[in-house]
């Protein structure tokens, strides 16, 4: 049985290899910390639990749902972006449910994408930006995202040939996986950019609830004239801890939203009533939930960015997401030093290059376990001498 061309050209998911790494570790009876994929180790909140609880018991929610989403659902979608960012979208047109922004981002490929096109992607990203551009038979154009650039792409840089080519442009703010953000006007010269040169500019809004310090994160579709080329994927998975419950929207250009929404109709058959109804309640949970979660992350970052740096690592503090991006010692790449962290402290991390080549040399943290874990894998590094002007030690 041969598989197809497109298939044979995807590299093994990143958080799979990991998940079998973890596996094969746990097997030779090691008692690893994952520090690898970005889930939750908190329950959902108790608000949505609660609705979910009430929502199961209803038949009217047993039936399929809308393809584009339930009425309650999209309308409290539009409602939340106007309290959020001030941003008015049709929840008629510029709505729609998804079943986890990752199933989104794929689908979007196969709504635009011709066998061919162009499409620019961070690098280093969410591997489905590329991975998906692949499947739909067209060709990613890396886009850098540099340290001394703050992790944003220079659009300057990108070649006037490939512009021209280019269907669609993905942004991901605050940024997995470097932590990065953005500000208002770095959004307006993407939509202005992507304007210039007929692009679908797509932003990937995972973590914009996951803040610190007074930052606040903007949305693409505050910039002016954002819809007429813009559209934003929304995820309930790490604001609220909904990882598997799987429901977001999409919200934005018209034309975008109809094309996403007819791949979906002969694909999936949409987002479980009852998840929809939870998911509408998520919206009105009271903020001091969301509050406590970023007050338990906040306080993670703090120790372990202390203790990176009591081990040599210049860390600076981050503003958003519950990753840290960092360096690799010199002398090692990406992979060695993850394996290092695995064969010498049993730690898992992500090598940075698995997020792209301009990853290369970096790794990163997920802030999902609990203070005391995170200072176990401190003590752990320490111990094994695992410090970041490590030259001379190698596996």
């Amino acid at each position: 049985m041969k598989t197809s061309q497109r298939l044979e050209k995807i590299p093994p998911y990143l958080f799979a290899r990991i998940d079998a790494k973890i596996a094969e570790a746990k097997a030779k009876g090691i008692d690893i910390i994952s520090l690898g994929v970005g889930d939750p180790d908190t329950p959902t909140i108790p608000s949505v639990v609660e609705a979910m609880h009430k929502a199961i018991d209803k038949p009217s929610n047993h039936d399929y749902p809308p393809y584009n989403g339930t009425k309650e659902f999209r309308d409290a979608s539009a409602k939340w972006m106007k309290d959020r960012f001030n941003v008015d979208v049709d929840p008629d047109k510029e709505v729609l449910a998804n079943i986890g922004s990752k199933e989104a981002i794929a689908h979007v490929f196969f709504a635009f994408v011709d066998a061919g096109d162009i499409t620019l992607c961070p690098d280093p990203g969410y591997p489905v930006y590329q991975n998906a551009t692949i499947l739909a038979g067209g060709e990613p154009y890396s886009m850098p995202l540099l340290e001394e650039n703050g992790f944003l792409p220079d659009f300057d840089k990108i070649p006037e040939d490939v512009a021209r080519k280019a269907k669609l442009m993905f942004l991901n703010y605050p940024n997995n996986p470097t932590g990065a953000v953005c500000d208002l006007e770095f959004y307006q010269k993407a939509v202005d950019y992507c304007k210039k040169y007929d692009i679908l500019l797509c932003s990937d809004q995972a973590y914009c609830e996951m803040t610190y310090d007074g930052y606040k994160a903007p949305s693409v579709l505050e910039a002016k004239g954002a819809k007429d080329v813009a559209i934003e994927f929304f995820s309930h998975s790490k604001s609220y801890n909904m990882t598997g419950w799987r429901v977001g929207f999409i919200a934005g250009n018209e034309k975008a939203i109809e094309a996403l929404g007819t791949i979906k109709n002969n694909i999936d058959s949409g987002c479980f009533k009852a998840i929809q109804e939870a998911a509408t309640q998520a919206y009105s949970a009271p903020k001091s939930q969301i509050e406590e979660l970023n007050k338990m992350y906040k306080e993670r970052k703090e120790v372990m960015e202390k203790g990176l740096r009591e081990l040599g690592w210049d860390v600076k503090p981050s503003r958003a997401t519950f990753y840290l991006w960092l360096k690799a010692p010199e002398g090692f790449t990406s992979e060695e030093f993850a394996t290092v962290l695995l064969e010498k402290a049993h730690i898992v991390v992500p090598p940075g290059n698995g997020y792209g080549k301009y990853g290369e040399g970096y790794f990163r943290i997920a802030l999902t376990k609990p203070v005391d874990v995170l200072q176990k894998a401190l003590d752990r590094m320490k111990e094994a001498g695992i410090r970041y002007d490590m030259k001379a030690v190698k596996c």
